[in-house]
């Protein structure tokens, strides 16, 4: 078996070391005498593996007490849904900012339920950047503040945490959760898909402060109350049992690993080599502001966009995949997730030097 360096945006890569040790726990875990993916979630011991993961991840992060965690389904797609469900609070507004695609979707769901104003967006640089705090217009009134920190198809990142006064901020994680520190009190909801930094598909996890849980608006789906959830430690119905489990193997990989400050300085240092590569060379480019660029998705184009197709023929012969930019950006995206080694980046550097010295 030969193992490729997988740059996919998501599913993503997952730690092989995760990987082992579910294989090894397949058909037995703990000596129970069955597989994760066969246990009642309501037996002690699938109950045993759900309080650790949230044990973990409460720890990696430095989850507050205020601070619910929730592990459910239906993607972050559906939080797009369940944010203004739960956050109005009565209010009739909220402010979201559109740095790209995810921003985008986001903002088309929210509108089904109040006034979204539209506090800045990128769009006439192509989502090519993000805006500066002085250019926010945000309403004092709103019921929350939404952004993306990382627009995984854009490769576009904010480099600050917008000041938004009293208005909780709601931040769209799915890129970035876990790849750095942050300061979890600075938020108000942090939601992620998990396919792409936590685990497999399947499992979204939510953290809401306490204020913001148990104020749904009426004629909220069950499914979509955070309330619902929290009373239940996220077994309103039956969960992504496998993916959560997952997930918290994930978690302790990286407490192994020294947890999300040890993982940060090699994520930075992945980044750093590869744009490097990038812009030291007239063959590469990256469209992204410098100010703006992403740790976790890297997009960039060749001179020749002829060569597109022989240049992700040529990276999958040498054990590089999924490299193929998103339909709506082309060219190619490199993500570079916590779980693609130093080693994944060093060989991708290498091979594009290679096939520039030959196609170049």
């Amino acid at each position: 078996m030969a193992r490729v360096y997988n740059f996919s945006a998501g599913p993503a890569t997952i730690p092989e070391a995760v990987l082992e040790r579910a294989q090894a726990e397949m058909l037995d875990w703990n000596g129970s005498g069955m597989s994760v993916m066969e246990m009642s979630h309501r037996g002690k011991e699938y109950m045993s593996i759900a309080a650790q993961a949230e044990a973990d991840l409460r720890e990696l992060m430095a989850i507050p007490d205020n601070y619910k965690v929730m592990f459910l389904q239906g993607g972050a797609s559906s939080q797009f849904s369940a944010i203004p469900m739960n956050l109005l609070r009565g209010k009739t507004t909220a402010d979201y900012i559109n740095t790209g695609a995810w921003s985008k979707k986001a903002i088309a769901e929210a509108k089904r339920f109040c006034d979204v104003n539209i506090a800045a967006t990128t769009e006439d640089t192509q989502f090519m950047t993000t805006p500066k705090q002085a250019d926010l217009n945000l309403n004092s009134d709103a019921a929350y503040m939404h952004f993306t920190p990382n627009e995984t198809i854009g490769g576009v990142e904010f480099p600050y945490l917008p000041e938004t006064g009293d208005v909780p901020i709601v931040a769209d994680m799915s890129s970035t959760i876990l790849s750095r520190p942050i300061d979890v009190n600075k938020y108000g909801v942090i939601y992620a898909g998990a396919q792409k930094n936590i685990g497999p598909a399947g499992l979204t996890v939510v953290i809401a402060r306490d204020d913001l849980v148990g104020n749904a608006m009426d004629g909220t789906p069950a499914m979509l109350d955070y309330k619902n959830h929290v009373d239940n430690d996220s077994m309103y119905n039956t969960p992504a049992t496998y993916s959560w489990y997952l997930a918290g193997l994930v978690f302790d990989w990286l407490k192994s690993n020294g947890g999300i400050s040890a993982m940060a300085q090699i994520n930075e240092r992945k980044a750093a080599a590869l744009y490097a590569a990038i812009d030291g060379s007239d063959f590469y480019a990256n469209p992204v502001e410098v100010a703006s660029r992403s740790w976790m998705n890297v997009p960039f184009t060749l001179a020749d966009s002829e060569l597109d197709s022989v240049f992700l023929e040529e990276a999958k012969q040498n054990g590089l995949v999924t490299l193929k930019g998103h339909r709506s950006v082309g060219g190619m995206r490199a993500s570079i997730y916590n779980a693609m080694p130093e080693e994944g980046v060093n060989s991708l550097i290498s091979f594009m030097a290679d096939f520039e010295k030959r196609h170049g």
